[in-house]
């Protein structure tokens, strides 16, 4: 029963890191990357679509993301749908086979916004954390109450709980100290 309720609380934090993560792979940097593009939704047969299962994203160069649509037809609509999404203040080109999105040099000024962005995600990856330890702590209690677990075995698992939580907080702090370091880098 207590190993349970550990795997579980692990488990929850483990979603929260993989959420965290994925949430700064999309914030931009003076580097380009794929993930960049998750946002973005194309109009394809008349359901808005996800842009990665219309064409493939590469990024052949440090600044440059080329989208190469499987359907010919599909070149300006990506276009389109790059330029349109105001959050990315991308200026997309195509040559009529692919799409071109050269990265901008980020200014000094909206470096430090996006890494007030950062530093806001981490905070909300380190709440996610502290509600995962929250809830397991609950359940722990409520099997301490059903007689499930000992009060030793409380206490012993009420001190594993916040060993777990410490170590997936300083891995939330390192993960944005590494991506603020990528963000302020010219």
């Amino acid at each position: 029963m207590l190993e349970e309720i550990l795997e579980e609380i692990k488990a929850h934090m483990d979603k929260a890191m993989a959420s965290l993560r994925h949430d700064l792979s999309t914030i931009r940097t003076g580097r380009a990357s794929a993930a960049m593009l998750e946002g973005v939704r194309v109009v394809y047969y008349g359901n808005p679509t996800p842009l990665n299962q219309v064409a493939t994203l590469s990024v052949p160069e440090p600044r440059l993301i080329v989208v190469k649509p499987w359907e010919q037809n599909m070149v300006a609509v990506i276009e389109k749908a790059i330029r349109a999404d105001k959050s990315l203040g991308l200026n997309p080109s195509n040559d009529g086979i692919v799409v071109r999105v050269p990265i901008p040099e980020l200014t000094q000024e909206r470096r430090i916004e996006i890494t007030k962005v950062a530093r806001h995600r981490a905070e909300e990856g380190r709440v996610a954390v502290r509600h995962a330890r929250r809830d397991g702590l609950d359940l722990l209690h409520e099997a301490e109450k059903s007689g499930d677990i000992s009060e030793d075995d409380l206490r012993h698992a009420q001190a594993e709980v916040q060993k777990l939580t410490d170590a997936f907080v300083h891995q939330i702090d390192e993960i944005i100290k590494h991506k603020e370091a990528e963000i302020m880098e010219v």
